[in-house]
């Protein structure tokens, strides 16, 4: 006769499942409804895993955090470079386009607008960690734009870099402002296809 007088004990998670379930939850509490507002309690609780595990895996919050940002740099670097690829032989077209592709990702009800700088908005302190993080973020973001803006045949790339990166800053506030899916945030590709028109007409001109 089976002994069902103790329940069966409850499978032990692995290291790397336990960590990606850590950081499946990262994903969605931190980006939804902020770093700050989100406690480890919370992040255990929708991990399925005990607070042991956390620090097991990340050591603390912080480290937790660290890792979501090196997460979701992944994610933009990739759809960023998908969206570059669609105009192999183009430049001219290349950040257009991915200002178009972005417009319609942030049509979704869930589009908090960029993880990046909504964790910048909650540390004050420009020496944080997450704080460097998303200045090496936006520091390779601007050279990239700045490559492409020069491939595209701009004689004075930089300048026309700055606008097209103030320009994505902006979109990303507007997408919170004026919420998701605003006609407004569809016409930022047609501006900085102008944009990128109008250096060149100078250049040529």
């Amino acid at each position: 006769m089976n002994d069902t007088s103790h329940p069966p004990a409850r499978r032990q998670l692995s290291a790397t499942h336990a960590q990606a379930r850590l950081l499946d939850a990262a994903d969605q509490l931190f980006y939804c409804e902020g770093v700050r507002n989100i406690g480890v309690d919370a992040l255990v609780a929708l991990a399925g895993v005990n607070k042991m595990s956390l620090y097991r895996q990340f050591e603390s919050k912080d480290a937790l955090l660290l890792a979501y940002l090196e997460r979701q740099e992944r994610y933009f670097w990739d759809k960023f470079e998908t969206s570059i690829a669609k105009h192999p032989n183009a430049p001219h077209l290349q950040l257009p386009q991915y200002f178009r592709d972005w417009a319609q990702r942030a049509s979704a009800a869930s589009y908090r607008g960029c993880p990046f700088v909504n964790v910048a908005a909650e540390f004050a302190d420009p020496e944080h960690p997450a704080r460097q993080f998303v200045l090496r973020n936006k520091t390779r973001l601007l050279a990239r734009i700045t490559d492409i803006v020069s491939a595209a045949g701009v004689s004075d790339p930089q300048p026309l870099a700055y606008g097209i990166a103030l320009m994505l800053e902006g979109c990303y506030t507007a997408s919170q402002t004026y919420g998701p899916g605003h006609p407004m945030l569809s016409a930022a590709a047609d501006c900085v296809a102008a944009m990128i028109e109008r250096a060149n007409s100078h250049h040529t001109g």
